[in-house]
């Protein structure tokens, strides 16, 4: 057997249960195993799916154990799905490569406060930020934003954003105006981070790294944080390309991230000044990955794998990756629907959106308990819309049309 032959046989381990990924890497032909929680031990079993059951609750002095368990059947690479395994990716990519940087470099992605630390270290423009321990901190921390503003009494108050360490997205996520809203956290909510408010359009990118470059900058515009967004970005985000391209290269340097995706959020103002505002590496939220294939027509869960695996190619990444923009079909939307009622009675799509060129399709469902679930960061949504056509003003002026629609009553 040469060695193509061997690396061939070697398989890619995908940390976290998601069916498209499974998909993916089954059209890839690639060798692999599933390491999910083990609920889902006897699905896997009956569709001939190569399972490790694992609980990723806490990272202790058992991953160990899973790295030999993974070894033993010839893995060379974990590809993290969810924020909960992108430590676990570290802490195993860094046994498969013996270097243990591998993992030291996981934990900048998954601490919020080191990864704004570091980010600031490199010159990349961050708010201020601060760890808070207790309420106290938060009261002092919102007193010296606005004192720095030179706030006057009786001026409203720059607000100031409190997020924990180390949860997905906008988990946990508050955003403090004034002491009352300091009142209602409770104890569990502390440590977190907080920071300054940033004031511009936010957008997030998706960028497939291979050997620590760049292979396909996709750039998300988001028209409501956590309720819809749309790919690829219009013209008027689209024209800043360059200098987003340079700042995303810039962190992946910083940060000395070499294989994998990373899910970067952004600020920008008019005069085209980004700040930034975190990063993941992991699987974004928002149907991104369904946007990006409805879109540009290629599997963003196969890329994520190609680029994870070290000994892809260049050749194999030239031939799967189109031109970024220009290859786009259309633009792509999505609008996450949330129930405005507490008790959910029926389901109500107007005839108007279902006749609409741009709808396709959507998947709110009628509950089984009509109870709405309590609100956890943009979590919980009850069902998407997605959208389809080819003007970008369109796209928008749809998904801020359909944001205030009641479709649960």
């Amino acid at each position: 057997m040469d060695k193509s032959e061997i690396q061939e046989t070697k398989l890619t381990a995908l940390l976290g249960w998601s069916l498209p990924a499974i998909e993916a890497i089954d059209k890839l032909n690639k060798p692999y195993v599933v390491v999910g929680p083990p609920d889902f031990q006897e699905f896997a079993d009956k569709n001939g799916i190569q399972f490790v059951a694992w609980d990723f609750e806490q990272l202790n002095e058992r991953s160990i154990e899973l790295y030999e368990k993974l070894a033993a059947l010839n893995t060379k690479v974990a590809v993290p799905i969810y924020e909960e395994t992108v430590e676990w990716a570290g802490a195993l990519n860094a046994h498969f490569n013996n270097d243990p940087r591998i993992f030291n470099r996981s934990l900048l992605l998954r601490d919020k406060g080191l990864m704004k630390r570091k980010a600031q270290m490199a010159g990349i423009r961050v708010g201020v930020f601060e760890e808070a321990y207790t309420k106290d901190d938060v009261y002092r921390f919102l007193k010296r934003m606005n004192e720095a503003l030179i706030k006057m009494d009786g001026d409203v108050n720059d607000p100031i954003h409190v997020k924990p360490l180390n949860k997905a997205g906008t988990v946990g996520h508050r955003l403090i105006r004034d002491a009352q809203d300091i009142d209602l956290m409770g104890d569990t909510e502390f440590p977190c981070l907080m920071e300054s408010h940033l004031d511009g359009q936010e957008f997030s990118c998706e960028a497939f790294i291979h050997n620590g470059k760049i292979q396909f900058l996709n750039i998300t515009e988001y028209v409501q944080l956590g309720h819809s967004n749309f790919i690829p970005a219009s013209p008027a985000l689209e024209e800043w390309r360059p200098r987003i391209r340079e700042e995303v290269q810039k962190l992946v340097d910083s940060f000395e991230i070499k294989y994998g995706v990373i899910h970067p959020e952004y600020f920008i103002a008019a005069d085209g000044t980004l700040n930034f505002g975190e990063v993941a590496a992991r699987v974004p939220g928002g149907h991104i990955f369904e946007l990006i294939e409805r879109a540009y027509g290629f599997s963003a869960f196969q890329a994520q794998i190609l680029c994870s695996d070290p000994d892809t190619t260049e050749e194999e990444l030239q031939a799967f990756f189109p031109e970024e923009v220009t290859s786009a079909r259309g633009y792509a939307g999505s609008l996450m629907v949330y129930p405005k009622v507490k008790l959910i009675e029926r389901l109500n799509v107007p005839e108007e959106l279902k006749t609409n060129p741009y709808f396709e399709k959507h998947d709110m469902f009628i509950p089984v308990t009509s109870k709405v679930a309590e609100r956890v960061g943009f979590g919980n949504h009850y069902g998407t819309i997605f959208f389809f056509g080819d003007d970008s003003e369109k796209m928008r002026s749809l998904l801020k049309q359909y944001e205030k629609y009641d479709f649960y009553l």
